[in-house]
């Protein structure tokens, strides 16, 4: 019961610093700020987290099961391969304009100081290729694709929806971003040259 008890205290504190942290930004948000909207003595949240830095990196981490969650769901469909890689690629970008702390951890330099946040980029980095990776394999395994180097393939598509990720999330609507990642994948997939 007690440890039931801990969980949801824990929880609502980091649902509280999801929402404040994401309005706010990592530098201006405060402990005092968590633990009023928290309804939570400040001794309280750090019995819990160590420092704003430890709550953050809790919020990061919360935020980027949420993107796998979805992904999984993705790769354990029985869609075919090139909707698999469309679908991942929504559901990424989708995620990356919602979930804000995590897009903030992963882009923004200020936050290059905080010693866990590489360790979040590479992580997520090496996840991001590796999923790719078990889809483009997949497609090769059902004749749908052909590479020589899966791994290489995987990397520069991660590589080309990185580039993507600022135009995207400029004015774009959710159809506007479904058809300018179609038009990535038909550059992908097809190439430009006539043949």
């Amino acid at each position: 019961m007690a440890l039931a008890y801990k969980d949801d205290v824990k929880e609502k504190i980091l649902d509280v610093a999801q929402t404040i942290f994401g309005k706010f930004g990592f530098k201006k948000t405060t402990v005092d700020e968590i633990a009023a909207a928290a309804r939570k003595a400040k001794s309280s949240i750090y019995y819990y987290f160590k420092s704003k830095e430890e709550i953050f990196e809790a919020v990061i981490e919360k935020e980027a099961s949420l993107i796998r969650v979805d992904v999984i769901k993705i790769l354990e469909s029985n869609i075919d391969s090139i909707d698999k890689i469309k679908q991942y690629m929504l559901v990424r970008m989708k995620a990356l304009t919602e979930l804000v702390n995590f897009n903030d951890a992963y882009k923004n330099q200020y936050l290059d100081h905080l010693p866990f946040i590489e360790k979040i980029r590479v992580k997520y980095d090496e996840e991001e290729i590796g999923l790719i990776g078990r889809i483009l394999k997949e497609g090769v395994d059902t004749g749908k694709f052909y590479m020589q180097d899966v791994n290489l393939t995987s990397i520069a598509i991660v590589t080309a929806m990185k580039g993507l990720e600022a135009p995207l999330f400029i004015n774009t609507e959710n159809s506007e971003m479904e058809s300018r990642i179609n038009s990535l994948l038909d550059i992908l997939f097809y190439g430009i040259v006539v043949r």
